[in-house]
């Protein structure tokens, strides 16, 4: 395939050039002007933009809903809990699969009784260490790519799932937004390397405030205006131990949006819409504000947080934690969490590095989230400068996987039927029964 004289982004230095870029094996084999290569393939790229292909830090992915990530330009996933069994098949993908490569945590560790209720093929509750244990090791031997734990789980637990992931070379992340009794700096103590929706650090910084506090403690608290000194000393102490932050500033903001909801508007959220898989529950959810003074008025926090702990060295990458929460729409999610990257401060080339090549790097995908030659061809490629305004990430003419070339009507073609979703789900309930991890029937969505 050759790619003719588009504008080929440089993530390191910002500088796009207008370039031929070839590709063969799935792989970028030459760049520069004017290229005189044997082809089977060519395409015009005549004012285009070319960028990486994007890199979601956190999301839960179900098959029925993969293609729109890449449909939305997100070549790569970070699965922060899930089935490593259900998700095999995409993490072991050929590199030109029209599903995202997914990189995934197995099930999230919890403490009893557990916030997503008894054990599941997606969740286990433990209350003793050697438990703990046994679940890191079960979870490695099965093929997880880190460890995932959650925020009930006791400090006793929490130390000893970080331990045994450091036996076998898994970093451990972490969900304590709903913890009571742990906050950032003491999972940063214990070893833990990921703090996912920045979870933790508001209540280091008031550890009077729990998601369950009375009113008043909320009410003390200036949500909109940060206190910049006090949120620089937590971030300062999280630095000492190379802490990672996934902020996951949009589930955040649409659920302070609630029913005034960011919204593109494109095929993609049209076709979203006729499937009407999780859109029902997100509707009557923003109708119902469920999340907006408990999440939404977190926004301004979390934006401030990222971004200090980014301008004083700290390691910050965008994730959406799609479909949480209400319309984190798969793939597109992404794209707004860079508008608010951008709006936190961030420049647009530094939200597009956080999302391109400085993931890749903290995935430990060589070789991935930049377009130089012998690298992966993940390429979008845009119908704007996304330099000159970050929204221009959405205005996405078609899209390189693995070297395949994809326009938006194939993706969403293959996004799987109803019937054919029923089929698989049943297939896959059996197979969790079969390894007893399920002993009744569930709704797998």
């Amino acid at each position: 395939m050759l790619l003719k004289n588009g504008f080929v982004l440089n993530i390191e230095t910002g500088e796009f050039k207008k370039q031929d870029l070839f590709i063969e094996n799935q792989h970028i084999q030459k760049i520069g002007p004017h290229l005189q290569v044997e082809h089977e393939l060519e395409i015009d790229c005549e004012n285009k933009w070319l960028i990486p292909g994007l890199i979601d830090m956190h999301v839960h992915i179900k098959k029925h809903f993969a293609n729109y990530f890449t449909a939305a330009g997100v070549t790569t996933v970070r699965n922060t809990a899930g089935s490593v069994i259900e998700l095999k098949p995409f993490m072991e993908a050929k590199a030109d699969a029209p599903e995202p490569r997914v990189i995934s945590a197995d099930r999230m560790i919890d403490g009893p009784p557990g916030l997503w209720g008894d054990d599941s093929p997606y969740n286990i509750n433990v209350d003793n260490p050697l438990l703990a244990q046994k679940e890191v090791a079960r979870q490695v031997e099965l093929g997880a790519d880190f460890i995932k734990t959650y925020g009930w789980l006791e400090s006793e637990m929490m130390k000893a799932v970080v331990d045994e992931a450091r036996k076998y070379g898994k970093e451990v992340s972490t969900d304590i937004i709903y913890s009571k009794k742990l906050n950032a700096l003491d999972v940063a103590e214990m070893g833990v390397d990921w703090l996912e929706h920045a979870s933790g650090i508001i209540q280091a910084i008031y550890p009077e405030w729990t998601m369950s506090a009375d009113q008043k403690v909320w009410d003390s608290i200036a949500w909109d205006e940060p206190d910049s000194a006090k949120i620089e000393a937590i971030c300062h102490q999280l630095l000492e131990h190379n802490i990672k932050l996934c902020p996951t500033m949009v589930l955040y903001d649409q659920m302070r949006r609630a029913e005034n909801y960011w919204k593109p508007n494109n095929e993609v959220i049209t076709h979203m819409e006729k499937g009407s898989y999780f859109l029902a529950n997100w509707q009557s959810a923003a109708q119902a504000k469920q999340g907006q003074t408990s999440f939404g008025i977190q926004t301004k926090m979390i934006q401030k947080i990222a971004y200090t702990y980014f301008k004083m060295g700290g390691i910050v990458v965008p994730g959406t934690d799609t479909p949480a929460g209400i319309f984190t729409y798969p793939g597109f999610a992404l794209h707004r969490e860079l508008q608010l990257f951008v709006e936190a401060g961030f420049t647009p080339l530094e939200a597009l590095q956080q999302a391109t090549m400085n993931a890749s790097k903290l995935l430990k995908i060589d070789q991935l989230g930049m377009l130089k030659e012998n690298y992966i061809a993940d390429i979008v490629i845009l119908n704007a400068d996304p330099l000159v305004n970050i929204e221009h990430t959405m205005d996405i003419d078609a899209v390189i996987k693995g070297g395949k070339h994809y326009n938006r009507a194939q993706l969403l073609d293959q996004i799987p039927t109803k019937e054919a979703l029923e089929v698989y789900t049943d297939t896959l309930i059996k197979e969790f029964k079969q390894l007893g991890l399920l002993d009744k029937n569930v709704e797998i969505s």
